[in-house]
């Protein structure tokens, strides 16, 4: 989806002849698969950054294009609000210092970009914001008429709208009520996340996949960072129950019969990254059915690799929260697990923390002698996944060998020195892990991540006599401060007041 695509209309035949070449698609990366070598060495790690842009007041900044031609740099791309940017930063190998490379890139590229929106002196003096939902979003703000330029984010919408045939309804229940009706898919403009590529080999790509299936509900314990959406305090992680709803093209009659959702946890393990793809080619119809000329069967035959496209577009219209990516843009084929569990921010440290602690973790419990998922159900996963959506730092996770317990006290017993085995198996420094995963270690002996910091401030605004939008716009002024200062959430100072 990240392609760009021309604003048109599609007949019954431009899906017909899309679900057919979908199939020939998945057919020929069952022989790819079994035929070709993939790309496996070294193994690289990549890493996308949603972000948001806001004004003095702290309010969004419908500026993107603006603010894109101000940074020129070919890593910053749109996203669907005009008050959202995003940054590619350039894979790399993870060991030794791989992580601390990130962290350092990442750093340079968004001060460099505050820098050059700084200086351009575009209206409202735009800041760069990593968070998981913006807090002082209102629904008017998601208007249509904030959706980015560039045909994809209409014809996405446009899609989706004629697939549902009725209005968007978000209705979120947490520690208050959200119920809102929406006539565009805008709100999934509130959704910032980070999301984190892991490359591995065809014959891993099941265990890491799985793996990744198994953290997700921890990964929101430690790293959950949505708790506000539209004035309400919602759940720890608004930003998932707020995407799942805000692009779903099912009816309340298909919800009832059991149609699976696009963005969707899954349903079971898998044993090859096969299985995913010929889940999508199964479940779900085509948004988009653009069908290219590429003969992937004649390319094979020519002892070429076809890039599939169409399987690649399918599969960006499936939002699964660990998505399977095929890739030959050189004619090398090569196979990624895409997380998508985690929000922005707080910080850029917490972020990379976010990540050594997921890829630490997935690669240790992906090499492991007895895999989690062969004594943990799908369904136990999923609970753990929905418990850190809710709760976040104070969620309850099951772990097999340990029972139901509190998510903090997993992550610091069990967890932990698994993701430090992991690191130090793929060559990460041990500084570097000892730094990295001690900011998760202190965030669950604190009980404190950007989410329960959010909240806890906004609390003590209100306690002072502030009205909710007030408290929320000086608490993401607060924010903003001390994400700059690129100290870890855990050690940002709690208000007094």
């Amino acid at each position: 989806m990240g392609a760009e695509v021309e604003i048109r209309t599609f007949d019954r035949r431009d899906r017909s002849r899309y679900r057919r070449k979908v199939g020939r698609d998945v057919a020929v990366l069952g022989r790819l698969l079994e035929e070709v070598e993939f790309v496996t060495e070294p193994k690289l790690a990549g890493l996308e950054v949603e972000l948001n842009l806001v004004d003095e007041r702290m309010r969004p900044a419908m500026v993107n294009a603006r603010a894109l031609q101000a940074i020129d740099d070919k890593d910053f791309t749109t996203e669907l609000g005009r008050f959202n940017i995003e940054l590619n930063v350039e894979p790399r190998s993870l060991g030794p210092h791989g992580l601390g490379s990130f962290e350092q890139a990442v750093s340079q590229v968004l001060a460099r970009a505050q820098r050059r929106v700084d200086a351009a002196a575009l209206p409202g003096r735009p800041t760069i914001v990593m968070i998981g939902t913006l807090p002082t979003l209102e629904p008017r703000h998601l208007d249509i008429a904030n959706i980015s330029e560039g045909g994809r984010y209409l014809l996405l919408n446009d899609q989706i709208l004629e697939s549902r045939q009725e209005n968007l309804v978000i209705d979120i229940r947490g520690a208050e009520h959200l119920a809102i009706e929406s006539e565009s898919i805008m709100p999934e403009a509130a959704c910032t996340s980070t999301q984190v590529h892991l490359q591995v080999s065809p014959e891993e790509f099941a265990a890491h996949w799985n793996a990744a299936q198994a953290i997700a509900g921890v990964q929101l314990v430690v790293g959950a960072n949505s708790p506000f959406l539209f004035g309400r305090h919602l759940v720890a992680e608004t930003r998932v129950p707020l995407f799942e709803q805000s692009t779903d093209t099912r009816s309340a009659e298909l919800v009832a019969q059991g149609v699976r959702p696009r963005v969707w946890f899954g349903e079971r393990w898998v044993d090859s990254i096969f299985n995913l793809f010929e889940e999508n080619r199964r479940y779900f119809p085509a948004l988009l059915p653009i069908t290219g000329p590429e003969d992937p069967e004649a390319e094979l035959e020519a002892g070429r690799v076809p890039r599939l496209p169409e399987l690649s577009l399918h599969n960006g219209t499936i939002y699964r929260w660990n998505r399977p990516i095929f890739s030959a843009p050189d004619g090398r084929p090569h196979l990624r697990v895409e997380n998508r569990v985690l929000p922005g921010g707080p910080t850029v440290v917490d972020t990379i923390a976010n990540v050594a602690f997921f890829a630490g973790l997935v690669h240790a419990l992906a090499h492991a002698d007895t895999p989690v998922w062969s004594t943990m159900s799908f369904r136990a996963a999923e609970d753990n996944f929905r418990a850190g959506v809710r709760d976040g730092i104070r969620a309850e996770q099951y772990w097999p060998g340990v029972g139901q317990v509190p998510g903090r006290e997993l992550v610091v017993r069990t967890l932990l020195p698994l993701a430090a085995e992991g690191l130090a198996d793929r060559g990460v420094a041990g500084e570097e892990i000892d730094r990295l995963l001690g900011i998760v270690e202190r965030r669950c002996v604190l009980g404190r991540n950007g989410s329960s910091w959010q909240v806890a401030e906004v609390a003590a605004r209100e306690a002072d006599g502030l009205d909710r939008r007030a408290a929320l716009g000086d608490m993401l002024a607060s924010y903003v401060d001390l994400m700059r200062s690129n100290v870890p959430a855990h050690e940002w100072p709690v208000s007094s007041r």
